[in-house]
Protein backbone atom coordinates (compact mmCIF):
# COMPACT_ATOMS: atom_id res chain seq x y z
CA UNK A 1 0.00 0.00 0.00
CA UNK A 2 0.89 3.58 -0.89
CA UNK A 3 0.88 6.45 1.63
CA UNK A 4 0.99 10.14 1.28
CA UNK A 5 0.94 13.27 3.18
CA UNK A 6 -2.63 14.07 4.51
CA UNK A 7 -1.97 17.57 4.09
CA UNK A 8 -0.73 19.31 6.82
CA UNK A 9 -2.38 17.20 9.24
CA UNK A 10 0.96 15.22 10.48
CA UNK A 11 -0.49 12.22 9.13
CA UNK A 12 -0.12 10.10 6.29
CA UNK A 13 -2.92 8.32 5.20
CA UNK A 14 -3.29 5.00 2.39
CA UNK A 15 -3.82 6.07 -1.21
CA UNK A 16 -7.00 3.62 -0.79
CA UNK A 17 -9.58 5.01 1.75
CA UNK A 18 -12.35 2.38 2.60
CA UNK A 19 -15.73 4.35 2.21
CA UNK A 20 -18.49 2.60 4.58
CA UNK A 21 -21.87 3.87 3.38
CA UNK A 22 -22.63 0.46 1.68
CA UNK A 23 -21.57 -1.91 4.04
CA UNK A 24 -23.50 -5.81 3.70
CA UNK A 25 -26.77 -5.35 6.36
CA UNK A 26 -29.72 -7.65 6.88
CA UNK A 27 -33.08 -7.31 6.93
CA UNK A 28 -36.25 -8.52 8.94
CA UNK A 29 -39.37 -7.37 9.23
CA UNK A 30 -38.44 -4.08 7.82
CA UNK A 31 -35.53 -3.82 10.27
CA UNK A 32 -32.10 -3.65 9.54
CA UNK A 33 -29.27 -4.47 11.38
CA UNK A 34 -25.57 -4.93 10.17
CA UNK A 35 -24.62 -8.28 8.90
CA UNK A 36 -21.12 -7.74 11.43
CA UNK A 37 -19.69 -10.62 10.24
CA UNK A 38 -19.04 -9.79 6.24
CA UNK A 39 -18.41 -6.38 7.68
CA UNK A 40 -15.75 -7.57 10.05
CA UNK A 41 -14.13 -9.79 7.19
CA UNK A 42 -14.05 -6.80 4.75
CA UNK A 43 -12.80 -4.04 6.85
CA UNK A 44 -10.07 -6.39 8.55
CA UNK A 45 -9.28 -7.42 5.25
CA UNK A 46 -8.52 -4.96 4.26
CA UNK A 47 -6.24 -3.37 7.54
CA UNK A 48 -4.12 -6.07 6.51
CA UNK A 49 -3.74 -4.73 3.07
CA UNK A 50 -2.86 -1.19 4.61
CA UNK A 51 -5.72 0.64 4.16
CA UNK A 52 -5.67 3.17 7.29
CA UNK A 53 -8.44 5.19 6.92
CA UNK A 54 -12.22 4.40 7.18
CA UNK A 55 -15.03 6.41 6.51
CA UNK A 56 -18.71 6.44 7.93
CA UNK A 57 -21.60 8.54 8.54
CA UNK A 58 -23.84 8.70 11.45
CA UNK A 59 -27.00 7.84 8.97
CA UNK A 60 -25.09 5.30 6.66
CA UNK A 61 -26.75 2.27 6.55
CA UNK A 62 -29.95 2.51 8.26
CA UNK A 63 -27.88 4.24 11.21
CA UNK A 64 -26.20 1.92 11.42
CA UNK A 65 -22.37 1.98 9.90
CA UNK A 66 -20.68 3.25 12.20
CA UNK A 67 -21.42 0.87 14.61
CA UNK A 68 -20.18 -2.35 12.30
CA UNK A 69 -17.06 -0.09 11.75
CA UNK A 70 -16.49 0.13 15.51
CA UNK A 71 -16.72 -3.16 16.06
CA UNK A 72 -14.46 -4.48 13.20
CA UNK A 73 -11.78 -1.66 13.80
CA UNK A 74 -11.59 -1.75 17.72
CA UNK A 75 -8.76 -4.87 17.54
CA UNK A 76 -7.02 -2.07 15.88
CA UNK A 77 -8.09 1.11 16.33
CA UNK A 78 -4.97 2.65 17.33
CA UNK A 79 -3.45 1.78 13.89
CA UNK A 80 -6.22 3.31 11.50
CA UNK A 81 -8.03 6.42 11.27
CA UNK A 82 -11.69 6.79 11.35
CA UNK A 83 -13.50 9.38 9.91
CA UNK A 84 -17.03 10.51 9.96
CA UNK A 85 -19.57 13.30 9.76
CA UNK A 86 -21.35 15.76 11.21
CA UNK A 87 -25.35 15.95 9.69
CA UNK A 88 -26.30 19.50 9.05
CA UNK A 89 -29.46 19.03 9.22
CA UNK A 90 -29.53 17.94 12.98
CA UNK A 91 -27.74 21.14 13.96
CA UNK A 92 -30.23 23.78 15.06
CA UNK A 93 -27.90 25.44 17.77
CA UNK A 94 -23.93 25.01 18.51
CA UNK A 95 -24.69 22.64 21.17
CA UNK A 96 -26.22 20.24 18.51
CA UNK A 97 -22.76 20.10 17.08
CA UNK A 98 -21.16 18.22 20.06
CA UNK A 99 -24.54 16.40 20.54
CA UNK A 100 -24.36 14.62 17.07
CA UNK A 101 -20.61 13.76 17.88
CA UNK A 102 -21.27 11.80 21.47
CA UNK A 103 -24.25 9.83 19.52
CA UNK A 104 -21.34 9.05 16.57
CA UNK A 105 -18.51 7.69 19.62
CA UNK A 106 -21.02 5.82 21.61
CA UNK A 107 -21.98 4.10 17.79
CA UNK A 108 -18.53 3.87 16.85
CA UNK A 109 -16.85 2.55 20.48
CA UNK A 110 -14.06 5.06 20.79
CA UNK A 111 -13.01 8.14 22.71
CA UNK A 112 -12.25 10.01 19.36
CA UNK A 113 -12.38 10.31 16.29
CA UNK A 114 -9.78 11.53 13.69
CA UNK A 115 -11.36 13.29 10.93
CA UNK A 116 -14.93 14.95 11.87
CA UNK A 117 -16.70 16.44 9.23
CA UNK A 118 -19.17 19.16 8.40
CA UNK A 119 -21.47 16.69 6.22
CA UNK A 120 -22.44 17.86 2.80
CA UNK A 121 -21.30 21.41 2.63
CA UNK A 122 -22.86 23.78 0.04
CA UNK A 123 -23.26 27.90 0.30
CA UNK A 124 -26.24 27.39 2.32
CA UNK A 125 -25.50 24.95 4.85
CA UNK A 126 -21.87 26.62 5.81
CA UNK A 127 -23.34 30.20 5.46
CA UNK A 128 -26.70 29.76 7.68
CA UNK A 129 -25.55 26.60 9.39
CA UNK A 130 -21.87 26.90 10.04
CA UNK A 131 -21.05 30.14 10.38
CA UNK A 132 -24.34 30.98 12.27
CA UNK A 133 -23.88 28.88 14.92
CA UNK A 134 -19.95 29.06 15.03
CA UNK A 135 -19.39 25.57 14.41
CA UNK A 136 -15.77 26.21 13.35
CA UNK A 137 -15.18 27.51 17.09
CA UNK A 138 -16.87 24.35 18.60
CA UNK A 139 -14.81 22.41 16.73
CA UNK A 140 -11.98 23.86 18.19
CA UNK A 141 -13.29 22.71 21.58
CA UNK A 142 -14.28 19.56 20.60
CA UNK A 143 -10.24 19.02 19.77
CA UNK A 144 -9.18 20.80 22.89
CA UNK A 145 -11.58 18.10 24.21
CA UNK A 146 -9.64 15.53 22.32
CA UNK A 147 -13.07 14.35 21.24
CA UNK A 148 -11.65 15.28 17.67
CA UNK A 149 -8.13 15.02 16.26
CA UNK A 150 -8.86 17.44 12.88
CA UNK A 151 -11.55 19.74 11.27
CA UNK A 152 -12.88 17.82 7.73
CA UNK A 153 -15.89 19.12 5.56
CA UNK A 154 -17.47 16.73 2.70
CA UNK A 155 -18.96 18.92 -0.60
CA UNK A 156 -21.40 18.63 -2.81
CA UNK A 157 -21.96 22.39 -4.38
CA UNK A 158 -20.51 24.62 -7.27
CA UNK A 159 -16.79 24.20 -7.04
CA UNK A 160 -16.20 28.08 -6.46
CA UNK A 161 -17.58 27.73 -2.79
CA UNK A 162 -15.00 25.55 -1.99
CA UNK A 163 -12.88 28.35 -2.45
CA UNK A 164 -15.25 30.64 -0.36
CA UNK A 165 -14.98 27.84 2.88
CA UNK A 166 -11.05 27.17 2.72
CA UNK A 167 -10.73 31.28 2.40
CA UNK A 168 -12.84 32.07 5.40
CA UNK A 169 -12.35 28.94 7.76
CA UNK A 170 -8.62 28.71 7.73
CA UNK A 171 -9.07 26.14 10.50
CA UNK A 172 -10.47 23.36 7.80
CA UNK A 173 -7.66 20.87 7.32
CA UNK A 174 -9.09 18.04 5.17
CA UNK A 175 -11.91 17.79 2.54
CA UNK A 176 -13.74 15.38 0.99
CA UNK A 177 -15.31 15.36 -2.43
CA UNK A 178 -16.21 14.07 -5.58
CA UNK A 179 -13.65 13.44 -8.98
CA UNK A 180 -13.28 10.75 -11.21
CA UNK A 181 -13.07 10.63 -15.57
CA UNK A 182 -17.04 11.20 -15.89
CA UNK A 183 -16.82 14.61 -13.58
CA UNK A 184 -14.07 16.58 -13.48
CA UNK A 185 -15.21 19.76 -12.27
CA UNK A 186 -13.54 19.84 -8.89
CA UNK A 187 -10.20 19.50 -10.21
CA UNK A 188 -9.32 22.86 -9.92
CA UNK A 189 -10.43 23.41 -6.68
CA UNK A 190 -8.50 20.39 -5.32
CA UNK A 191 -5.32 21.73 -6.58
CA UNK A 192 -6.10 24.92 -4.60
CA UNK A 193 -6.62 23.31 -1.47
CA UNK A 194 -4.10 20.89 -2.09
CA UNK A 195 -1.74 23.99 -2.33
CA UNK A 196 -3.31 25.32 1.26
CA UNK A 197 -2.27 22.49 2.75
CA UNK A 198 -5.62 20.62 3.19
CA UNK A 199 -6.01 16.87 2.88
CA UNK A 200 -7.73 15.67 -0.07
CA UNK A 201 -9.93 12.72 -0.33
CA UNK A 202 -11.89 11.59 -3.54
CA UNK A 203 -15.70 10.56 -3.35
CA UNK A 204 -16.68 8.18 -5.93
CA UNK A 205 -13.16 7.55 -8.18
CA UNK A 206 -14.97 5.32 -10.18
CA UNK A 207 -18.28 7.50 -10.94
CA UNK A 208 -20.37 5.64 -8.30
CA UNK A 209 -19.80 2.41 -9.76
CA UNK A 210 -20.52 3.63 -13.31
CA UNK A 211 -16.54 2.97 -14.07
CA UNK A 212 -17.18 -0.68 -12.66
CA UNK A 213 -18.36 -1.98 -15.80
CA UNK A 214 -16.25 -3.59 -18.53
CA UNK A 215 -15.65 -1.22 -21.62
CA UNK A 216 -13.38 -0.30 -24.19
CA UNK A 217 -12.20 2.65 -22.35
CA UNK A 218 -8.51 2.13 -21.83
CA UNK A 219 -7.83 1.03 -25.16
CA UNK A 220 -9.68 4.37 -26.12
CA UNK A 221 -7.82 6.61 -24.26
CA UNK A 222 -4.60 5.39 -24.68
CA UNK A 223 -4.64 3.58 -28.10
CA UNK A 224 -3.50 0.73 -26.58
CA UNK A 225 -3.89 -2.89 -26.78
CA UNK A 226 -3.56 -4.24 -23.67
CA UNK A 227 -6.40 -4.67 -21.02
CA UNK A 228 -6.77 -2.78 -18.22
CA UNK A 229 -10.20 -3.14 -16.54
CA UNK A 230 -12.12 0.04 -16.67
CA UNK A 231 -12.07 0.57 -12.64
CA UNK A 232 -8.40 -0.11 -12.14
CA UNK A 233 -8.08 2.63 -15.28
CA UNK A 234 -10.52 5.18 -13.50
CA UNK A 235 -8.80 4.72 -9.70
CA UNK A 236 -5.14 4.62 -11.43
CA UNK A 237 -6.66 8.57 -12.96
CA UNK A 238 -7.75 9.47 -9.58
CA UNK A 239 -4.64 8.31 -7.95
CA UNK A 240 -2.44 9.88 -10.25
CA UNK A 241 -3.32 13.32 -10.05
CA UNK A 242 -0.62 14.90 -7.32
CA UNK A 243 -3.44 16.68 -5.49
CA UNK A 244 -4.91 13.87 -4.57
CA UNK A 245 -4.28 12.57 -1.11
CA UNK A 246 -6.63 9.25 -1.06
CA UNK A 247 -9.99 7.83 -2.72
CA UNK A 248 -12.23 5.96 -0.84
CA UNK A 249 -13.63 3.02 -2.58
CA UNK A 250 -17.46 1.80 -1.14
CA UNK A 251 -16.35 -1.94 -1.46
CA UNK A 252 -18.90 -4.44 -0.68
CA UNK A 253 -17.07 -7.30 -1.17
CA UNK A 254 -13.71 -9.04 0.07
CA UNK A 255 -12.65 -9.13 -4.05
CA UNK A 256 -13.47 -5.24 -4.41
CA UNK A 257 -10.77 -5.11 -1.38
CA UNK A 258 -8.31 -6.86 -2.71
CA UNK A 259 -8.47 -5.30 -6.41
CA UNK A 260 -8.52 -2.17 -5.32
CA UNK A 261 -5.73 -2.63 -2.94
CA UNK A 262 -3.63 -3.92 -5.50
CA UNK A 263 -4.12 -0.98 -7.61
CA UNK A 264 -3.33 1.59 -4.65
CA UNK A 265 -0.32 -0.72 -4.41
CA UNK A 266 1.11 -0.02 -7.32
CA UNK A 267 4.15 2.26 -7.06
CA UNK A 268 3.58 4.84 -9.84
CA UNK A 269 -0.27 4.46 -10.84
CA UNK A 270 0.30 6.73 -13.42
CA UNK A 271 3.32 9.34 -14.53
CA UNK A 272 2.44 12.77 -15.25
CA UNK A 273 2.88 12.36 -18.95
CA UNK A 274 0.18 9.65 -18.97
CA UNK A 275 -2.15 11.17 -16.80
CA UNK A 276 -2.28 14.18 -18.89
CA UNK A 277 -2.70 12.39 -22.38
CA UNK A 278 -5.42 10.11 -20.58
CA UNK A 279 -7.35 13.85 -19.19
CA UNK A 280 -6.38 15.09 -22.82
CA UNK A 281 -8.17 12.21 -24.77
CA UNK A 282 -11.14 12.00 -22.55
CA UNK A 283 -11.90 15.33 -23.15
CA UNK A 284 -11.38 14.63 -27.02
CA UNK A 285 -13.60 11.92 -26.72
CA UNK A 286 -16.46 13.93 -25.89
CA UNK A 287 -15.44 16.62 -28.10
CA UNK A 288 -15.58 14.78 -31.32
CA UNK A 289 -19.07 13.26 -30.27
CA UNK A 290 -21.91 13.77 -32.47
CA UNK A 291 -23.50 15.21 -29.46
CA UNK A 292 -20.84 17.81 -27.66
CA UNK A 293 -23.04 18.87 -24.50
CA UNK A 294 -20.28 20.47 -21.65
CA UNK A 295 -23.20 20.28 -19.04
CA UNK A 296 -22.55 24.46 -18.76
CA UNK A 297 -26.40 24.38 -18.52
CA UNK A 298 -26.78 27.52 -20.18
CA UNK A 299 -29.60 26.27 -21.45
CA UNK A 300 -31.40 26.38 -17.88
CA UNK A 301 -33.95 27.56 -16.48
CA UNK A 302 -35.98 25.50 -18.81
CA UNK A 303 -39.94 26.90 -18.70
CA UNK A 304 -40.78 23.01 -19.47
CA UNK A 305 -38.08 22.31 -16.37
CA UNK A 306 -36.57 19.63 -18.79
CA UNK A 307 -33.06 19.03 -16.98
CA UNK A 308 -31.53 19.08 -20.44
CA UNK A 309 -27.54 18.40 -19.29
CA UNK A 310 -28.82 15.50 -17.22
CA UNK A 311 -30.31 13.60 -20.30
CA UNK A 312 -27.35 14.57 -22.67
CA UNK A 313 -25.71 13.33 -19.58
CA UNK A 314 -26.35 9.82 -19.80
CA UNK A 315 -26.22 9.41 -23.70
CA UNK A 316 -22.55 10.57 -23.26
CA UNK A 317 -22.39 7.56 -20.88
CA UNK A 318 -23.50 5.42 -24.09
CA UNK A 319 -22.12 6.84 -26.52
CA UNK A 320 -18.92 8.20 -25.60
CA UNK A 321 -17.69 5.46 -23.16
CA UNK A 322 -19.80 2.32 -23.83
CA UNK A 323 -21.44 2.42 -20.01
CA UNK A 324 -24.69 0.99 -21.35
CA UNK A 325 -25.97 0.21 -17.87
CA UNK A 326 -24.92 3.56 -16.01
CA UNK A 327 -26.74 5.34 -19.18
CA UNK A 328 -29.63 3.28 -18.64
CA UNK A 329 -29.86 3.32 -15.30
CA UNK A 330 -28.68 7.19 -15.06
CA UNK A 331 -32.00 8.10 -17.26
CA UNK A 332 -34.70 5.49 -17.15
CA UNK A 333 -34.14 5.29 -13.13
CA UNK A 334 -32.51 8.20 -11.67
CA UNK A 335 -33.75 11.01 -14.27
CA UNK A 336 -37.54 9.61 -14.94
CA UNK A 337 -38.42 7.59 -11.98
CA UNK A 338 -36.56 9.49 -8.93
CA UNK A 339 -36.35 12.77 -10.61
CA UNK A 340 -39.46 12.96 -11.85
CA UNK A 341 -37.76 14.38 -14.67
CA UNK A 342 -39.66 15.99 -17.70
CA UNK A 343 -38.75 15.09 -21.37
CA UNK A 344 -39.36 16.38 -24.78
CA UNK A 345 -42.80 15.76 -24.62
CA UNK A 346 -42.87 18.17 -22.49
CA UNK A 347 -41.10 20.51 -24.57
CA UNK A 348 -42.90 24.29 -24.98
CA UNK A 349 -40.85 24.20 -28.48
CA UNK A 350 -39.74 28.25 -27.35
CA UNK A 351 -36.71 27.75 -28.24
CA UNK A 352 -35.03 29.08 -25.30
CA UNK A 353 -32.20 26.12 -25.03
CA UNK A 354 -30.79 27.23 -28.38
CA UNK A 355 -30.57 30.39 -28.16
CA UNK A 356 -28.40 29.94 -24.97
CA UNK A 357 -26.37 27.00 -25.76
CA UNK A 358 -22.57 28.08 -26.76
CA UNK A 359 -22.20 24.91 -28.69
CA UNK A 360 -25.31 25.66 -31.03
CA UNK A 361 -26.97 22.48 -30.61
CA UNK A 362 -30.64 21.77 -32.21
CA UNK A 363 -31.31 20.78 -28.33
CA UNK A 364 -34.88 20.18 -29.21
CA UNK A 365 -34.49 17.33 -31.79
CA UNK A 366 -31.65 16.30 -29.91
CA UNK A 367 -33.39 15.57 -27.24
CA UNK A 368 -36.00 13.29 -28.90
CA UNK A 369 -33.11 11.52 -31.11
CA UNK A 370 -30.89 10.39 -27.64
CA UNK A 371 -34.24 9.99 -25.83
CA UNK A 372 -35.23 7.03 -28.23
CA UNK A 373 -31.81 5.61 -28.23
CA UNK A 374 -32.03 5.58 -24.00
CA UNK A 375 -35.07 3.91 -23.74
CA UNK A 376 -33.94 1.22 -26.03
CA UNK A 377 -31.17 0.49 -24.05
Amino acid sequence: MNYREFGKTGTKISALGYGCMRLPELEENGKFTMDYDRCDEMLRRAVDLGVNYFDTGLTYCHENSERAVGHALAPVRGKVMISTKCPMERVHSAADYEKCLDESLQKLGTEYVDFYHFWAMDRNRFDNCVLKYDLINEALKMKAKGKIRHISFSFHDDPSVIKYMVDTAPELETMLAQYNLLDRSNEEMFEYVHKKGLGTVVMGPVGGGRLAAPTALYQKLTGKPEAIATYELALRFVLGNPNIDCALSGMTSPEMVEQNAAVASLENPMTPEEWAAVAEANENLKKFSELYCTGCNYCQPCPADIHISEIFQAYTYHNVYGLNEAAKNTYQNRYLIDMKGKTSADCLNCGYCESKCPQHLKIREELKRVEKILAGL
